[in-house]
């Protein structure tokens, strides 16, 4: 009995048709003559969205029901001696993640149509540009279905360049400095999870007879827990830094500010997800006891993060920045829901992340447009009345506003929800402070949209052109499916539910038990 729509022939590799796709168009986009800049946009669009309806018909023949640990799996001997395989599959929190991927690829493409000027060829050309974020979309489809750990981590490191490129070439004025922090911080980071990966090899030769990265054999093994934490914080540091968590989130506000509209997207709407999806992925499986005894601190981290992250929004002048401070809250959320270790928040920190990748979508877009029509800045003191000049951008402004501060309806709503709902079955206190940085939100989401689309028009905005038929096509989807996620959440929990029960299952947890007070029966 199945419960998938598509029963997909299981002697297909889909799941590296659907990596190889992107690649090929990648390549194909940079073999086009430099002078057909409007060719190369089509065909790379072209292929993001072959890889899209790929992405749907591997999410019509995925099966929930399945007690399958993995879906699609496919493993090939790559480095033997070592015990490394090319080895890759999916479970529900895999799937929903490549989703988002291929559907805000196309997107931001569209957004995107004319981030980079005809004709230039210093800072990069156009065909440069969307051949890496096919090349990037690669590696997010690679480093979602790695089930082979040194796998993970080839798609985790080599996610850096077209990223450092996209950032380093075509953001802003000092896109130079930003890409290089974004790489160095990156890079410590990798360095950490490269020794943790040598370390567990290690292990797992005295543990097994014979090294390994697999990571079905990993789980579980016996690992010494003085080495198991130690192990533990150099995948955990690399994780913290991508997502980033505070206090490693320095990197952020400079990599959003100075990158285009559509590679911020991608950074913090797909990749930052990276970080939070490896620590549900391998440091509570294969690290259980580790996961538990630095639960304590890694909440803490996540609370000060969600309310030191909203403070920081509220202050901010500049929007690009006030959007990767309101990220850097949000993340806080996710990580919260994961290591309070029950299945309402772990299922809303997977929800929070695409609802996530969304929202964060909806501000950098309708930003980007916003700033696009004001000379490219991004200062909130530029703007006023934009809503009495171009309605349709104000709405689509203030939707996004909303999705921020999570209203009821929203997909946001749904995962802060479920986070702070499984946070209260454990520690009611940690998820009252962090229901402070809702509050917060609401201040920040709601001001931002005064000072820009309410009041007298600003000097520069009169005569501003509304959205046009392909900026509003690239918005559509991404409002479409924040509101429908928000009424109809079961869409994704459903595939989301069953891969968390089989992770906290691995770590050996439970959801706590309800307490009942009072009396029942005249006993106490």
């Amino acid at each position: 009995m199945t419960s998938s729509m598509l029963n997909l022939p299981t002697s297909i590799p889909w799941l590296t048709i659907l990596g190889v796709v992107p690649l090929v168009g990648s390549v194909v986009v940079l073999l086009l003559p430099r002078a057909r800049e409007t060719m190369a946009k089509q065909v790379a669009l072209a292929f993001s969205l072959v890889t899209l309806v790929l992405t749907v018909v591997l999410a019509l023949g995925f099966d929930a029901a399945s007690s399958a640990p993995f879906q699609f799996a496919e493993k090939y001997e790559w480095i033997a001696s070592l015990g490394i395989s090319y080895s890759v599959g999916v479970d529900g929190i895999g799937l929903v993640l490549i989703a988002l991927a291929t559907i805000l690829v196309p997107i931001v493409m569209l957004s995107g149509w004319n981030d980079v000027a005809p004709g230039t060829t210093g800072r990069g050309t156009v065909k440069g540009y969307f051949a890496l974020m096919l090349a990037l979309e690669t590696c997010m489809v690679g480093v979602f279905a790695a089930t082979d750990v040194f796998l993970f981590y080839v798609f985790f490191e080599v996610m850096l360049i077209p990223t450092f490129f996209l950032i380093g070439r075509f953001g802003g004025a000092q896109r130079a400095y930003a890409s290089v922090k974004f790489l160095i911080y990156s890079l410590v980071g990798g360095l950490l999870m490269l020794a943790a990966l040598i370390g567990l090899y290690v292990v797992s030769a005295d543990v097994l007879g014979q090294g390994t990265f697999d990571f079905m054999q990993l789980v579980g093994i016996d690992i010494d827990p003085g080495t198991e934490k130690l192990l533990f914080l150099g995948f955990f540091i690399a994780f913290a830094i991508k997502a980033p968590l505070w206090p490693f989130h320095t990197w952020l506000p400079d990599a959003a500010r100075e990158a285009t509209p559509a590679t911020a997207v991608l950074l913090i709407g797909v990749l930052d997800k990276v970080g939070t999806f490896g620590m549900i992925r391998y440091l509570l499986p294969i690290f259980p006891s580790a996961s538990q005894w630095f639960a304590p601190l890694v909440i803490a981290m996540a609370v000060i993060g969600i309310i030191y992250g909203a403070l920081v929004a509220l202050g901010q002048s500049d929007m690009k920045r006030l959007f990767a401070y309101s990220s850097m809250s949000h993340f806080g959320f996710i990580a919260l829901g994961i290591f309070v270790f029950t299945s309402q928040g772990m299922s809303g920190s997977v929800f929070y992340m695409i609802a996530h990748g969304l929202a964060t979508a909806a501000l950098f877009i309708v930003g980007g447009y916003l700033m696009s029509r004001r000379g490219g800045s991004s200062l909130i003191s530029d703007y006023g009345g934009v809503a009495k000049v171009a309605p349709i951008l104000g709405g689509f402004f203030m939707f996004a506003a909303l999705s921020a501060l999570a209203l009821p309806a929203l997909a946001p709503f749904v995962g802060e929800f479920l986070v702070l709902l499984g946070t209260f079955e454990r520690y009611i206190v940690i998820a009252v402070i962090a229901t402070i940085g809702i509050v917060l939100s609401a201040a920040y989401a709601l001001r931002l949209y005064q000072k820009t689309m309410t009041g007298p028009v600003a000097p520069g905005i009169d005569g501003m052109k509304d959205l046009g038929g392909r900026e509003f096509t690239s918005l559509f989807p991404v409002f479409a499916l924040t509101l429908v996620l928000g009424v109809i959440p079961g869409i994704a929990l459903n595939v989301i539910n069953p891969a968390v029960d089989r992770t906290l299952t691995t770590v050996g947890l439970t959801d706590p038990q309800p307490v009942l007070t009072g009396t029942e029966g005249g006993q106490p």
